[in-house]
């Protein structure tokens, strides 16, 4: 998960000022000292660095903070708010002209980096917002390039306009703006071609695009796994074709962050989107403050709750509360329960977003791969058996643990923890309530936030 080592290092500097009664001047700098080490690791920037630790050592060491009942907490904000401000303190959207007017938005970026599939997920997004997007397959060098969007396309239910391989891109670009006025579209998004680096034969193709066509939007995405070399990519297409905002894809695989915490300190433009899985629908918007949040280990709920409320089955929601109530849930509900879980990105995702459950995974350690031997065990269960667990003799758990390639002892246990849970739902009516805001979450964090789950 992105900044997952950033953000340890971070909380582990926080907790030892949090634990002083006062502060002195020596403390501050020396953990601030440490901030810097973990932000350099993180592959962030040295320019923006410096100018971070700066400007957060001035306000640190001001006598209303080494003065304050929790100078500790105080240095925490303060980090907390310069974070936000290096960011880009607002979020930002993709600027659209009215929808009477087509906006032409073109999507650049280096091989790799996953801009074919980003461009299908925007399309997604401006569909889902009430727009016509129209792509446009401009990519004619890389081999099934134009394939690939069309599939991603018709996924997303967004149609592709393409002329093959033996075109110009600017003259797909044109001709598909003249399709766009004729046929009603008001988006028209162009997937140009990659390279495997900056290179003048791309930069001076993108370059004749916008001589030869409006564009209104242009959208860089890069890999947020390359680290300072996103930046740098970032710099060079700003200097060269000029880029109004940001994707940074792959944000939920192993990366170290620098990219997200440098891109706006160095070009000036705005992080729009970050992509956080494979999927058509894993693309979040990006928010400054609740970035900086879940990088201090302050949990993201707000985050969380949206998720919820677009990928969880509010009906289902609804059914489960009730059966949780009554304590007459199974393992059809339990198997459910399990792939909205899944849907939302895992267990260990969630518990990212939720606050004090980061500081916390020590002691509540989360294996989503886990899930999976749990499912195993639930689909090698027979309906009578998922429907009635009470009918789990020793021999019946003995043909599941084959059928589910376990040891008959992991059966034991998932089926003596779903038995806890239900008795301790009983007992606790209250917990599963919540706002009309919090939607399917209720139940979703009676499961798992009361009880120690088996994964």
């Amino acid at each position: 998960m992105a900044f997952e080592s950033l953000s340890d290092k971070l909380q582990n500097v926080f907790k030892n000022l949090r634990g002083k009664g006062r502060l002195s001047e020596a403390d501050v700098k020396a953990a601030l000292k440490e901030v810097k080490m973990a932000l350099l690791e993180a592959d962030v920037s040295f320019k923006v660095v410096k100018q971070f630790v700066n400007s957060v050592q001035e306000r640190a060491i001001g006598q209303d903070v080494l003065n304050s009942l929790t100078p500790g907490q105080m240095v925490v904000k303060i980090v907390h708010e310069e974070l936000i401000s290096l960011m880009g303190s607002e979020t930002k959207e993709i600027e659209l002209k009215p929808a009477s007017e087509i906006t032409v938005i073109m999507m650049a970026g280096l091989q790799g980096a996953g801009k074919t599939t980003t461009t299908a997920k925007i399309a997604g997004k401006l569909k889902a917002k009430g727009r016509k997007p129209l792509l446009v397959a401009c990519d004619v060098y890389r081999p099934a390039a134009i394939q690939q969007l069309q599939i991603n396309g018709e996924k997303q239910g967004v149609p592709v306009f393409s002329m093959g391989d033996n075109q110009k891109p600017v003259n797909i670009a044109k001709a598909a703006i003249e399709h766009a006025q004729k046929n009603g579209f008001n988006v028209v998004i162009l997937d140009t071609a990659g390279r495997l680096h900056v290179d003048e034969d791309m930069m001076a193709e993108l370059q004749e695009i916008k001589r030869e066509v409006q564009v209104h939007q242009t959208l860089l995405i890069v890999d947020a796994m390359t680290g300072q070399d996103a930046v740098n990519v970032a710099e060079n297409f700003e200097n060269k074709i000029g880029i109004d905002g940001v994707i940074l894809t792959k944000m939920d695989g192993d990366t170290r962050g620098g990219a997200a915490l440098s891109i706006k300190a160095v070009t000036g433009k705005p992080i729009l989107y970050i992509g956080m899985g494979e999927k058509l629908s894993d693309l979040e918007q990006f928010y400054p403050d609740r970035m900086a949040s879940r990088i201090l280990g302050m949990g993201d709920i707000l985050s969380l709750i949206e998720k919820a409320e677009m990928e969880v089955d509010q009906e289902k929601a609804k059914e489960l509360t009730q059966k949780l109530k009554k304590a007459e849930f199974d393992f059809n509900d339990f198997l459910d329960q399990m792939r909205q879980i899944k849907k939302m990105g895992g267990m260990a995702s969630i518990m990212s977003m939720m606050p004090g459950m980061p500081q916390m995974k020590g002691d509540m350690a989360v294996d989503d791969s886990a899930m999976d031997r749990v499912e195993a065990i639930i689909l090698s269960m027979t309906k009578e058996e998922r429907a009635n667990p009470a009918i789990l003799n020793p021999s019946r758990k003995q043909r599941i643990a084959r059928g589910a390639g376990v040891d008959i002892s992991e059966v034991n246990r998932i089926v003596k923890q779903f038995d806890q849970m239900r008795k301790m739902m009983k007992q606790l009516p209250g917990m599963m309530g919540g706002g009309k805001r919090k939607g399917g979450l209720g139940a979703l964090g009676g499961m798992m936030g009361k009880f120690k789950m088996p994964f």
